[in-house]
């Protein structure tokens, strides 16, 4: 529980961790920064327990990666989740007509109520217990449509947000990734010339770097 507040080393490390997981795929820069896109946007659905599923789809549906969608679901987390809360159930309240103003404190708890209460009813339809739904239908409108519809914007903004700045951060990291294989790739195939010169051969120096490569990432 403390690591998903706190993760450990930091949220600087965690971050630069999925920055450099996110440059090392295998996939061309816009694909990786359109799966950004899919995750972030999807952080701001109230569907909670569902975003890995739905950030995957709509990567797939809009030619993203979809490893990268998954990861920039953390895009909502301990830390975002308080903001994204706010300002989506607020804007939602306002586009509906409703009044505004309900506490943070209050929104998490109607989720956890509501959590509690439909897997209680779920249970009640193969038990003698007796469902209720009042409840359920007042978060439904309250809280829930609210968070749906405000979320929606906002998300699309930030999900463009981070598409555009992880376009060429991405494009740069590959490149720069890709000149310093090429360099290793040189240096293997000099080392090899200067104890056997004809042991230089260019498609075995091709396969023996990348796969010194990727040890070095794992």
């Amino acid at each position: 529980m403390t690591e998903f507040f706190y993760p450990r080393g930091g949220w600087g490390r965690a971050l630069s961790y999925m920055r450099h997981r996110l440059g090392r795929l295998p996939d061309a820069p816009h694909r990786i920064a359109r799966g950004i896109f899919a995750g972030i946007f999807v952080s701001f659905s109230p569907l909670f327990g569902f975003h890995f599923i739905l950030s995957a789809l709509v990567a797939w549906a809009i030619g993203g990666n979809v490893v990268a969608s998954l990861i920039a679901t953390f895009f909502g987390n301990p830390l975002t989740f308080p903001i994204i809360m706010t300002v989506s159930i607020e804007f939602g309240n306002w586009i509906l007509g409703n009044d505004g103003g309900m506490p943070l404190p209050q929104v998490v708890a109607a989720f956890a109520r509501a959590s509690v209460e439909f897997w209680h009813n779920m249970q009640a339809m193969v038990t003698e217990d007796v469902p209720h739904w009042d409840n359920l239908a007042r978060f439904f409108h309250r809280v829930f449509l609210p968070y749906l519809i405000g979320g929606i914007l906002p998300g699309f903004i930030c999900g463009l947000g981070g598409y555009y700045l992880s376009l060429p951060v991405i494009g740069a990291y590959q490149k720069r990734r890709k000149k310093k294989l090429r360099e290793r790739i040189d240096k293997l195939r000099a080392a090899i010339a200067a104890q056997d010169p004809g042991a230089a051969d260019p498609a075995h120096v091709e396969t023996v770097a990348p796969t010194e490569d990727h040890k070095q990432a794992e």
